[in-house]
């Protein structure tokens, strides 16, 4: 395509734009809807997926080791642990840092519990590369010699992983579910434009202007549509997004969650909003000049 023609159809896009104003408005208010709905989402199953990979990375295999275990055989135990396939790393805690553990959490009272009178065991706690490993190793864990027992949270691990899994599978579902609404919304609005300039197209083709001649300003209008579409969604989620991290990133952190920073986070969910915007929107106007232009 020449310059001058690729020129000529952007100023017959703005020209569009301005010449059907309450149908532009409709076009542009189906984007800015849709979009705020699938930003939001956007926004919510990311941070979701954040703070999931922030639980998972906190369940670790437990490798409770037999009482009477010499500094020998437990440096033994310790290198085969560290062989096993998916471990990446382990770390020990004695009996006393245990019951100091449990006094922290849960009061003084279990101080009465010293030397022998400590019914805890030496630990191994076992980090696995990836968290639905865990279970696997600490079945292995267990068949070792000098383990007295190994636990990785038992079925609230299982229903952790399966819950996890299940929220990032609907999450893709009801994203692509979204997008589909946009170019459906997007293309029945500029059939709407279409067919109210049908004489002019009828026009154009009279005159010999081919189907892809017609189709190049459609186009570009359905990309400004969703462009102007997207300014909204990208103001509303931004400020929203600043307001609840400044009020919720406190108290998550103090649980030991992190939410996704609004700086480099919000700047690739704007640009991605941005391109979604134009994507759908010229998809919609290809798909409406398809049907149409068919004789």
């Amino acid at each position: 395509m020449k310059i001058r023609t690729l020129k000529r159809h952007i100023n017959d896009s703005f020209k569009s734009l301005k010449r059907n104003g309450w149908m532009s408005i409709a076009a542009v208010s189906a984007v800015t809807v849709t979009l705020l709905l699938v930003g939001i989402f956007f926004a919510m199953i990311f941070n979701f997926n954040k703070i999931s990979q922030d639980i998972e990375n906190d369940v670790h295999v437990r490798v409770m080791i037999e009482r009477g275990t010499t500094s020998k055989q437990k440096d033994q135990l310790q290198k085969k642990l560290e062989k096993m396939a998916s471990v990446k790393e382990v770390t020990y805690s004695s009996r006393k840092k245990e019951l100091n553990k449990v006094v922290g959490s849960y009061g003084q009272s279990f101080k009465m519990f010293t030397g022998d009178d400590n019914p805890l065991y030496d630990v191994y706690t076992v980090s696995t590369t990836k968290p639905s490993q865990t279970i696997k190793v600490a079945k292995q864990a267990k068949k070792l010699k000098y383990v007295y027992d190994a636990t990785y949270g038992g079925n609230n691990a299982k229903k952790l992983f399966k819950v996890m899994s299940s929220v990032r599978k609907w999450g893709v579902g009801f994203t692509l579910l979204l997008l589909f609404v946009a170019v459906f919304l997007i293309s029945n609005t500029i059939r709407i434009t279409i067919l109210s300039r049908r004489d002019e197209i009828g026009i154009m083709r009279l005159v010999g202007a081919t189907n892809s001649y017609i189709r190049w300003p459609f186009l570009f209008e359905g990309a400004w549509v969703g462009l102007l579409g997207v300014i909204i969604p990208i103001i509303v989620i931004d400020l929203g997004y600043g307001w609840v991290y400044r009020h919720m990133a406190l108290s998550m952190a103090s649980a030991g969650y992190s939410m996704l920073k609004p700086g480099i986070f919000l700047f690739q969910l704007d640009l991605t909003m941005a391109v979604i915007g134009i994507v759908i929107g010229a998809l919609g106007s290809v798909i409406s000049m398809r049907r149409f232009l068919k004789i």
